[in-house]
C-alpha cells in the first residue's frame, strides 16, 4: 500500500456534487471558503507537486502556480455564447504545458480532470489550430518509424476525427486513419478512491509518463524542445 501523500480527499468530490445542485452565484459565495479549502487549495498543492517532478519526463514542461492563468482551470465559466447560464464549471482540472506555450501559442500538455462523474489523467493536444495539425500530420508522413513508435508503446489515441482523408494526404496512407485525427491525447481514467488514496500523484505521474512517448513526438513535431 502506497504511504504517499494524500492531496484530495472526499470533501473535493463532495464540494462538486453539492455545486451541481446549487450552481447559483449566491451559494458559491456562501460556500467559497469550502471551495478554496476543498478543491482549490488541494489541487494549487498537487499542480506544486506535479511540477517538481515534471522535470523526471522532460525539463520543457511546467506547473503554473497563478491562482489565475495558470495551470489551475477557472471554475468560472464562460457563458457568453453558450445556451447553459449556469456560472460555475462542476468539476476541476488543471494542465502543465510547454515553456512556449503563450495565448496564442497552443502547445501540447499533460492534464488532469477530477469529476464526480468520472476523472482523466493523461496529455496531449486537444483541437489545434490548423497550421500546428499540418505540421503533426506532416512528421507523420515524414518520418513513420517515429510515429510507429508511438503507436506501439500502447497509448490509445482518442479525440475527433475527419470523416475522409485531409487535404494534400495520401488517402492510402498506412496511418491515414491518424492523419484524418483533429485531436491527438491519451490517457486513463481513475476512481473517485484512487484520487483520494495515498500517493495518488505517483499513478498520475506515471500516466503522464505512459503518455510522453505521443507528447514528445507532438512537441517535436511542432518544432519546439522536448
Amino acid at each position: 500500500m502506497s504511504k504517499g501523500p494524500v492531496h484530495f480527499t472526499p470533501d473535493l468530490f463532495a464540494f462538486l456534487r453539492d455545486l451541481k445542485r446549487h450552481n447559483d452565484r449566491d451559494w458559491f459565495a456562501a460556500n467559497k471558503d469550502r471551495y478554496v479549502a476543498s478543491v482549490e487549495g488541494p489541487m494549487l498543492q498537487f499542480i506544486r507537486d506535479v511540477g517538481e517532478r515534471l522535470p523526471e519526463i522532460s525539463s520543457q514542461y511546467r506547473a503554473d502556480l497563478r491562482r489565475f492563468g495558470g495551470s489551475l482551470y477557472r471554475i468560472y465559466r464562460d457563458t457568453r455564447f453558450s445556451p447553459d447560464k449556469s456560472p460555475y464549471k462542476t468539476y476541476t482540472a488543471a494542465h502543465f504545458r510547454h515553456r512556449a506555450s503563450t495565448k496564442d501559442v497552443k502547445t501540447p500538455g499533460f492534464y488532469i480532470q477530477l469529476n464526480p462523474t468520472g476523472n482523466f489523467g493523461g496529455g496531449g493536444i486537444y483541437h489545434p489550430p490548423m497550421p500546428a495539425l499540418t505540421k503533426i500530420r506532416q512528421r507523420i508522413v515524414s518520418d513513420p518509424r517515429a510515429w510507429e513508435t508511438v503507436r506501439k508503446s500502447g497509448i490509445e489515441i482518442e479525440g475527433e476525427t475527419l470523416v475522409r482523408a485531409p487535404a494534400g494526404f495520401d488517402a492510402t496512407h498506412k496511418y491515414i486513419e491518424d492523419l484524418r485525427r483533429k485531436d491527438f491525447y491519451g490517457g486513463v481514467e481513475f476512481s473517485e478512491a484512487d484520487v483520494t488514496s495515498p500517493g495518488f500523484i505517483d499513478r498520475y505521474m506515471q500516466c503522464c509518463k505512459d503518455t510522453a512517448p505521443l507528447i514528445k513526438f507532438l512537441t517535436e513535431a511542432l518544432g519546439l524542445r522536448w
